[in-house]
C-alpha cells in the first residue's frame, strides 16, 4: 500500500541540528532542576519525568545526520545538569555538608533509574527512526 505522496510521520518530522537539540535539551532539564529546587528544595521525582520527556523529545526533534550527538547526550545532560546545580545549591542533591563531587555522584546514583529509561528510550527512538528514514 502507498503513501499519500508529501505525507510526513512522527519519524520523518525531525529536522532541527545537534547543537540546536543539545541546547533545548539542556536548557529544559536545567529549568526543571532549577524550578522543582525553588518550590521543594530538591531535585526529585518531577525532574525525572522531565528529563524522560526531554530525552524522548530530542530523539524526535533531531535531523538524521546528528543521530549520534543525540544517543550520547543523556548522561552528558544530567551530568552537566547536576554540576551546575551542585555549584548553586548542593543540598538539592544530597542532604548535608558535601562536596561538590559527592552531591554529583549521590544525584546521578539517585536518579539512575530516570537516566536508563530516558537513555534507552531516546536509543529506541533513534533506532527506529533510524530504521524507518534511511532507505534499505
Amino acid at each position: 500500500m502507498g503513501r499519500v505522496s508529501g505525507a510526513r510521520t512522527l519519524w520523518e518530522e525531525g529536522h532541527e541540528p545537534g547543537r540546536q537539540v543539545v541546547a533545548l535539551g539542556l536548557a529544559l532539564t536545567l529549568s526543571v532542576a532549577v524550578l522543582e529546587t525553588a518550590v521543594g528544595g530538591r531535585v526529585g521525582v518531577v525532574f525525572d519525568l522531565a528529563f524522560v520527556g526531554v530525552c524522548l523529545a530530542v530523539a524526535l526533534l533531531v535531523r538524521p545526520q546528528d543521530f549520534f550527538t543525540v544517543g550520547v547526550l543523556p548522561p552528558l545532560i544530567m551530568l552537566t545538569v547536576f554540576v551546575l546545580v551542585g555549584l548553586w545549591h548542593r543540598v538539592a542533591l544530597v542532604p548535608g555538608d558535601h562536596g561538590l563531587g559527592q552531591a554529583v555522584l549521590s544525584g546521578l546514583a539517585h536518579h539512575a533509574v530516570a537516566l536508563g529509561v530516558g537513555y534507552a528510550a531516546c536509543l529506541v527512538l533513534l533506532a527506529v527512526r533510524e530504521r524507518f528514514v534511511r532507505p534499505r
